[in-house]
């Protein structure tokens, strides 16, 4: 990984793997816990990607909540909020979307050929950003585990089902390294209210700046 950020991969799923439902509206999916540590996560790294779906869809602000933690980003000399990124290859995005708008820097990477392997190695080298957080949605996920781009995972699971055939999945058909011959490690299994949070150290390297939670 000495040519990309140490890359943590975070979402929530239902029960049968889905990443939301097939309505206008987004599906909440996790509870005021595990937001919580969320917002712990994304105040430890130095920038958050989330792909330009998940933009259109769910309209995140992907910055910090907690003042406190801001705070604690300040006193340790960075900003107050961590780099947001998307990559888009349309570039349809709404440049009134609270991505653009902020507070704190956004990035977009822009074009058809681009690939997420390119995106962080661009990342680490032009922007010196040294760890980050991938929140989705699923092609970026599926892209980041197949081609061994992430070194942690971290699945919350609601409990309960959506049922949906036309629902966005976790996991999409693919060749992820992470077989039955090469399991992942599983570092910590805890329930945050009702939702179950299971994290997996997926590469060797276990930095302090991006230490797994749990």
């Amino acid at each position: 990984m000495a040519d990309r950020p140490y890359t943590i991969l975070s979402c929530a799923i239902s029960v049968d793997g889905c990443l939301d439902d097939a309505s206008p509206q987004r599906l909440i999916l996790s509870g005021p816990e595990d937001l919580d540590e969320v917002d712990e996560l994304r105040a430890s790294v130095d920038a958050i990607l989330v792909g330009a779906g998940t933009i259109r869809k769910d309209n995140p602000r992907l910055l910090v909540r907690s003042a406190a933690r801001v705070a604690a980003r300040v006193a340790r000399g960075l900003p107050e909020h961590p780099l947001r990124i998307t990559l888009t290859r349309s570039g349809a995005l709404d440049p009134a979307a609270p991505f653009f708008t902020g507070p704190g820097p956004h990035v977009v990477y822009e074009g058809a050929g681009l690939t997420l392997s390119a995106v962080l190695q661009d990342l680490y080298a032009e922007r010196h950003v040294r760890t980050l957080l991938l929140e989705g949605g699923s092609q970026l996920l599926a892209e980041a585990l197949t081609q061994g781009l992430a070194d942690e995972l971290r699945l919350a699971i609601a409990p309960f089902f959506v049922g949906d055939a036309g629902a966005p999945r976790f996991a999409v058909p693919g060749a992820y390294p992470q077989d039955a011959a090469h399991p992942m490690r599983l570092g910590s299994v805890r329930r945050l209210g009702g939702v179950a949070v299971l994290n997996y150290q997926l590469s060797s390297t276990s930095p302090a700046s991006a230490p797994l939670l749990g």
